[in-house]
């Protein structure tokens, strides 16, 4: 009675009987990691904004009813332009953002595309504004810091911290079509968090926090930044995203070494065929379930993401070869990808 349990002693001394000793007390350590991430959100925090919108209520004609909801973005270029959710400003008749100074803008909104959850909004100002960094989700480890800013419930620049959970996750979009290539993360997020940055050690933006689930605990999801910058220039270039269709939902599968060298694929991964629609040009072109997707054209597919973008508006209407793996084959199927309905 009283005495330790034998394997705490034993764990806390080496083979030879001395008592082990950190390197760094707890102290020190602490006060690494507090260093780290009070850096990376020095780079970051003036650029997190509040945005608050007004919406018309249903079925009101007079155009005086109105309510309101909130949300967080970052500026993300020295001319005003933020990056946010979709959920956040879609159908917003009126949307203000306020920064972490406190100056208040109205913005307008550059475009906004449902089936990634993501906007663009454009505020005018003659200052050179604070922005961000975006980093490089594809780089991503799991384990890694990552830090969230926003603001929860109205709570202004307010910050949890975690690590990057798990990546390559789907999620469903307000608009029913899925997100690939999500980034799952423990960091604490809240509603009003939704569009605020999701961002590294170094203070790098990797991704925009955006949904958790209901009743759980430490399961919160981020768009991968590398998917935001391929939506930002859509929206730039047309205002909406256009993109191509063929009709499959897949999931990215790792392939071994010894079928990447036998086939000569240039990458270790693929996307895994989990359904094709009946009717839609996947079907049409021969795909099947359980096939693996590696190449558009000479173009490699090396994730879900990748296949997304390989999908853009230059491939709609327009014959595409798709390389799959098929049992031991590897095969070349034609198909006519056709614009994806809005």
């Amino acid at each position: 009675m009283g005495s330790r349990p034998q394997f705490i002693d034993d764990l806390s001394r080496s083979p030879g009987g001395a008592a082990l000793a950190s390197p760094l007390g707890d102290e020190a350590l602490l006060d690494a990691y507090s260093q780290t991430v009070i850096s990376a959100l020095e780079r970051v925090q003036q650029a997190v904004a509040f945005i608050s919108v007004e919406r018309r209520l249903p079925g009101d004609k007079s155009g005086r009813g109105a309510h309101g909801g909130s949300g967080s973005g970052f500026i993300f270029t020295p001319d005003g332009y933020l990056l946010t959710n979709s959920h956040v400003v879609h159908g917003a008749t009126q949307i203000r953002v306020t920064l972490a100074d406190g100056a208040k803008f109205d913005a307008d909104l550059v475009g906004d595309d449902p089936d990634s959850d993501l906007a663009v909004l454009r505020i005018g100002s003659a200052d050179v504004l604070p922005h961000v960094e975006l980093g490089e989700s594809g780089k991503l480890r799991v384990g890694q810091i990552a830090i969230a800013v926003g603001n929860p419930l109205g709570l202004v620049q307010t910050v949890t911290t975690g690590v990057v959970s798990a990546l390559g996750r789907s999620l469903r979009s307000n608009s029913g079509r899925m997100i690939y290539d999500v980034i799952q993360t423990d960091a604490a997020l809240n509603p009003g968090n939704s569009g605020g940055p999701l961002i590294n050690s170094a203070g790098q933006v990797i991704g925009v926090n955006t949904a958790i689930i209901a009743g759980a605990q430490a399961i919160s999801f981020a768009t991968a930044i590398d998917t935001a910058k391929w939506v930002i220039m859509q929206l730039f270039a047309h205002g909406r995203v256009r993109r191509a269709y063929i009709g499959v939902a897949g999931t990215t599968m790792p392939i071994s070494r010894r079928v990447q060298r036998y086939f000569e694929l240039p990458a270790a991964s693929g996307v895994h065929v989990m359904e094709v629609v009946k009717g839609s040009p996947a079907a049409l072109g021969g795909l099947r379930t359980d096939d693996r997707i590696v190449a558009i054209d000479t173009l490699a597919v090396d994730s879900v993401d990748s296949l997304q973008r390989s999908l853009d508006a230059s491939r709609i209407d327009r014959a595409v070869k798709v390389t799959v793996l098929r049992g031991t084959q590897k095969l070349e199927l034609d198909v006519t990808p056709v614009e994806q309905a809005g």
